[in-house]
């Protein structure tokens, strides 16, 4: 049987523990996961099995939350971010990232983590959390995806504003970006030979220059060359005409050139399935596509569906890879 999942607590004071609890409850032993932190942050009235092997959370989800216990610093207050259990955040990370190195887990899935809390409390020296796992594995590139059932989409560049993009992208970063999507469709989604569309900088996709220059410039002459390179590759496209069902069925992934082209069709097709993948990563990473939410944790109303559907798409992976 399959080694279980990994999925680290995240910041206590927001959703991940009650979602956690949550996602255990709908999934049972259909989709084993071991969830690593300190046991009093998660809600008292969840059955808890405390576990020394991660093997043996295959067996104990049927009756129980199997749990990696990891005692942290301070008590958990929902809403409110103590420092102090900044350490225990990171070690509960760190130890996914060794499970999964080991093999005692088969990938891992990581609940939201609040950075102000992480420097306050441990100095956190990354920008997020997908940087600090790329440095625990050794890697100095990586790709974020957004997955759902209806669309699967990678921006190339992330977190800029839009005035930096034009500088941000370049052939280099957009043919990387390229390359990492295609092995991961290939090795970690088991697509033998990946579709892929990709968008263009501008509106219209530059209009044959009349509303922007890079496609013509050298985007358009990157896919022809990486077209020779066998690469499966349709694009630029306008941006505008790439999400709606007839062209999402011509592709497996749409590479779009920044945040909000990339977020913005896949949060409104589906908002509360969506998943963020790590792409380039020696292992399976998986997370909700949603932050912390400080303004209703402990509150027992958080929505535990993209949990759910990142630890499923973890294990559906893990089965292909």
């Amino acid at each position: 049987m399959t080694a279980p999942i990994a999925l680290s607590c995240g910041e206590p004071a927001g959703i991940g523990p009650e979602i956690a609890a949550r996602a255990w409850d709908a999934l049972r032993d259909s989709c084993p996961f071991v969830w690593i932190g300190d046991p009093s942050h998660l809600p008292q009235d969840a059955p808890m099995a405390l576990l020394d092997d991660p093997a043996e959370a295959v067996t104990a989800s049927a009756t129980a939350l199997p749990i990696l216990p990891l005692p942290f610093a301070a008590p958990n207050h929902p809403s409110q971010p103590d420092p102090r259990n900044a350490p225990g955040v990171i070690r509960a990370i760190e130890r996914a990232v060794e499970l999964v190195q080991s093999g005692a887990a088969s990938a891992i899935c990581t609940a939201p983590i609040h950075k102000k809390a992480l420097i306050d409390g441990a100095g956190f020296a990354y920008p997020g959390h997908t940087e600090f796992l790329a440095a625990l594995a050794g890697r100095e590139r990586v790709v974020m995806m957004l997955a759902s059932e209806q669309l699967r989409v990678v921006p190339a560049t992330i977190h800029i504003a839009l005035a930096d993009v034009p500088t941000a992208l370049t052939p280099e970063l957009l043919r990387e970006t390229i390359e990492i999507t295609a092995a991961g469709l290939r090795d970690q989604f088991g697509i033998a030979h990946p579709r892929l569309a990709v968008a263009g900088l501008n509106p219209h996709a530059g209009e044959g220059g009349a509303m922007g220059q890079e496609e013509g410039d050298w985007i358009s002459s990157l896919l022809q060359e990486m077209r020779s390179e066998h690469y499966t590759l349709t694009g630029p496209h306008p941006a505008d005409t790439l999400f709606h069902a007839a062209a999402r069925a011509r592709y497996d992934a749409a590479i779009a050139m920044y945040h909000d082209q990339a977020l913005i069709p896949v949060k409104t097709l589906d908002f509360d399935r969506g998943v963020n993948v790590t792409l380039g990563l020696p292992f399976i990473r998986t997370s909700p596509d949603h932050g912390t939410a400080f303004d209703i944790a402990g509150q027992g109303i958080a929505n535990p569906t993209s949990l759910i559907e990142a630890l499923k798409l973890a294990q559906q992976m893990a089965q292909k890879a």
